[in-house]
């Protein structure tokens, strides 16, 4: 008997050890969410009044927008209702004209029989769906209102058509403070016992930029491929250049040749044995060290870091318009697929052209 007691208990135990972190950690209640307090206090009171609109909530991806209207559903309704009250769908279902004359349409409809009160419907990553969809779900949400509520959930605002706006009440959901995501960051460190540094875990916050969602993935990640969580494993797991390479890009570009620069670059860039150049002029016996040592960097991410030390660097104003404007046309030309080795000279161009307008300007 305490054998197959046993076999019960390990899957389900197996189970929560083996989900991803993101899932393991969402907010169960809403007194469990982190962040925009003043939203969930609001939201609680439309609850609490039994008068709850229909909702849109939108803004950047890991801000608790899914979260919050789960933690509410199921304030809402117990485990045994949940699966005939609540219908939730997202981006990987079909988002045509389809699913709104059909599943949502047939679920808003009906009525339960023993469960007074409103059914929900959650249609996550809402901005996937086509028009046709939003013009179709528009008439829905009318005729059905006082039987269903509906919930919208998207990244982009602009995406939802005007006439669905007008019918919900909106909530954006900024990105989160580092002063909200350090505890909740801490918890799970201390629940996983993540051997984390300080430096670590300023890297977490700052490569995901107020996205929970990101930071517990690279926490994971970093984890398990490293076994302890410092600024240089977390920026190498994300493949994101360090400052300390940044710092060497602008130096290269800013103080050596065209032809040194460009090699030293590229072969960080694009993890080019330096053993592959025939000709290596003005190249010091520290840059060929670095090259051998260096990874593989994409220009896009190297392109993103260098813009915010150009913020940083004490250029005069038309210089720094002139520079920002030519990195801003390369990060479009990389958008459309251009060849990196092309765009890495046009970058390196635009900097040395930056140094002699400063040094005619001095």
């Amino acid at each position: 008997m305490e054998t197959s007691a046993h076999k019960q208990q390990y899957p389900e135990a197996a189970k929560i050890r083996n989900l991803p972190w993101v899932e393991k950690y969402r907010p169960q209640t809403l007194d469990d969410l982190i962040s925009h307090q003043d939203i969930l206090s609001t939201i609680q009171k439309f609850i609490s009044e039994d008068r709850l609109p229909h909702l849109l909530l939108y803004g950047p991806p890991g801000t608790g927008k899914t979260s919050t209207i789960l933690a509410c559903a199921k304030q809402l309704y117990k485990d045994k209702e949940f699966g005939s009250m609540v219908l939730e769908l997202n981006a990987s279902d079909d988002r045509g004209i389809d699913i709104v004359r059909g599943p949502i349409l047939s679920f808003a409809s009906t009525r339960t029989i023993f469960k007074k009160g409103f059914k929900l419907v959650i249609l996550d990553e809402a901005d996937a769906m086509t028009q046709d969809a939003q013009n179709a779900l528009r008439r829905v949400i009318e005729k059905f209102t006082e039987n269903t509520r509906f919930c919208l959930i998207c990244n982009y605002l602009s995406k939802i058509i005007p006439a669905l706006q007008s019918r919900c009440t909106r909530f954006r959901f900024g990105p989160l403070t580092p002063e909200l995501m350090v505890p909740r960051l801490e918890h799970v460190v201390e629940e996983e016992k993540v051997d984390i540094s300080e430096d670590g875990m300023k890297a977490l916050i700052t490569l995901s930029s107020g996205d929970m969602r990101r930071a517990l993935n690279i926490l994971q990640s970093t984890n398990m491929a490293f076994g302890k969580v410092t600024e240089e494993t977390v920026y190498t797991c994300t493949g994101h250049p360090l400052k300390s390479d940044i710092a060497n890009i602008l130096d290269w570009m800013l103080n050596q040749d065209f032809t040194t620069a460009y090699r030293n670059i590229l072969s960080l860039a694009l993890h080019i044995c330096p053993g592959t150049w025939s000709l290596c002029l003005n190249c010091s016996s520290l840059d060929i060290m670095e090259l051998k040592t260096l990874k593989g960097l994409a220009l896009h991410d190297i392109l993103t870091e260098i813009h915010l030390f150009v913020h940083r660097v004490d250029f005069p104003s038309s210089v720094r318009i002139h520079l920002l404007t030519k990195m801003a046309d390369i990060e479009y030309r990389l958008s459309v697929g251009t060849s990196e080795k092309i765009q890495l000279s046009s970058l390196i161009a635009a900097f040395q052209v930056t140094r002699d307008l400063i040094v005619t300007e001095a």
